[in-house]
Order: structure tokens, then sequence, then C-alpha cells
């Protein structure tokens, strides 16, 4: 085994093993059959659908993995996560369709169907912030967003047409491929991972790679029908005692 030979592989499993996965898992992920086994004895050579997949699935450059270059990653995904189908009403406005959690689970599967979209509620919001953007309501699954956001609430979301536009910390609705989840966004100095976050701190956060991610919108705000009315009570009860305090002491400034 020659030395540019020796250096690929030590390369390969550098890849699987920096990524946590066994011999089978990794064989899986870069579809083929059995373990990675003999790749990493030098049995097997790498075949193109390997580099092919080790490109898709992790931006591994395949100069590098060859010895050829010192850059490890590059990005085939340029951060391309803008609506694929906008929806209007007869006076040709966007108008802002609502995606239930039963829809949701077609959702990345329909992403730009037409007709699809066009079976789903949609409304106008007549209010300068819903303006001059595109929204779309999506109602919540599940309670790792609480407190913030309990179940079935929904949240309008602001339609991001890249990734660079996003900060850190940011609430928002995203679409992978396979699912649609709310999370809070953290970026990571790979900029092919994103970190996904629960406010729950019962759920740990997670990567995904950027080119899983479809659309992304940015949680502006949200729509709740479960009100506590000895909640709301309570707070207009402080709210009198504190516009009481302030205005006794407005009244003796004056005096």
């Amino acid at each position: 085994m020659d030395n540019l030979t020796d250096q690929t592989i030590k390369r390969f499993k550098q890849i699987r093993e920096e990524n946590h996965y066994t011999q089978s898992d990794f064989a899986g992920i870069l579809q083929i059959k059995n373990s990675t086994a003999d790749i990493e004895r030098g049995k097997t050579k790498i075949s193109g659908k390997v580099v092919a997949r080790l490109l898709q699935e992790f931006n591994i450059n395949p100069l590098w993995l060859f010895g050829e270059s010192n850059q490890k990653k590059i990005q085939l995904h340029q951060g391309d996560v803008s609506p694929k189908v906008v929806t209007v009403d007869s006076q040709n406005n966007e108008n802002i369709v609502l995606v239930n959690v039963k829809a949701a689970a077609g959702y990345p599967h329909n992403v730009q169907d037409l007709d699809w979209y066009q079976q789903l509620p949609a409304f106008d919001i007549p209010l300068p912030e819903y303006r001059n953007a595109t929204y779309r309501g999506f109602q919540v699954e599940g309670d790792s967003m609480m407190p913030v956001l309990e179940p079935k609430e929904w949240v309008i979301g602001k339609a991001i047409n890249n990734l660079s536009e996003i900060g850190n910390n940011a609430i928002c609705v995203v679409v992978l491929e396979d699912s649609v989840v709310v999370k809070k966004i953290r970026k990571n100095e790979d900029a092919s991972v994103i970190t996904l976050i629960s406010l729950n701190p019962e759920y740990l956060p997670y990567n995904v790679q950027t080119h899983q991610i479809v659309e992304l919108w940015e949680v502006n705000s949200k729509l709740s029908f479960n009100i506590d009315a000895n909640s709301d009570s309570a707070s207009i009860k402080q709210l009198q005692e504190a516009m009481l305090a302030l205005t006794s002491e407005v009244r003796s400034m004056k005096s």
C-alpha cells in the first residue's frame, strides 16, 4: 500500500470516527453493503459512488480525501431555504397558509406541490407587521418548546431566503427532508452544520446538516387559544395595584 492510499484510508476512517458511526452504520449512510471494514483495511477501493455520498452527506472535498488539497470541506449547499411555493388570494396578494399538525407530517413531501397547498386554509392579517414578506402558520406539536410555546398553539413564521440571514438564538420553524420542527437555531464554526435547540431542558440539542434544511421560517408571533382566566385575573389585579401606586407617587410629587 503506497503512502497516498494509506493517507486516503486514514482520512476515510477519520470521517467515520468524527461523526461517531460504527462501520456498519457508516456503510448504511454511504449506501454500500455490510460495513466499511474492507475499505479501512485497504482491501476495497473507495468507489466514485462513495466519494459522491461523502460529498453529499458530509461536504467532504474529494481532493482532500485523496490528498490533493488541505481544504477538508466544500459547500455544496449555498444556504437557500426560501419557500418553494407561495400562494396568493383573489387580489393577487400573498396570504398566510396554515399548516396544522396533521398537514405538517406530509409537508416535506409536498413542499413543491401547488395543488397540495391549495387544500390548506389560508388567511390575511391586515397589519403593517405582516406586509412586504412571506408568512406561514404552523401548529406546534409536542412540549419541546415549553414554556414559550404550548402544544397545539400556532406560530406565524416569516420566510427566510438564505441561512446567512438568520442569527443565533432565533426561534424557527425548520422544514427538514422528513419532518417539521420548531427549534432555536445555533450556528457553528463548521458552516455545514446547524444545531437545533429545544427550550425544554428535557430535550437535548442535536445537529443537522445544512443541506437537510428545505425551508426556514423565523417565528415572530403566535396564536394561543389556551387562556387561563385565573392567571389573567391575577395579572390584571397586579397591574391595577401598580397603577394605583404610581398615581399615588405622582400626586405626592405634585403636592
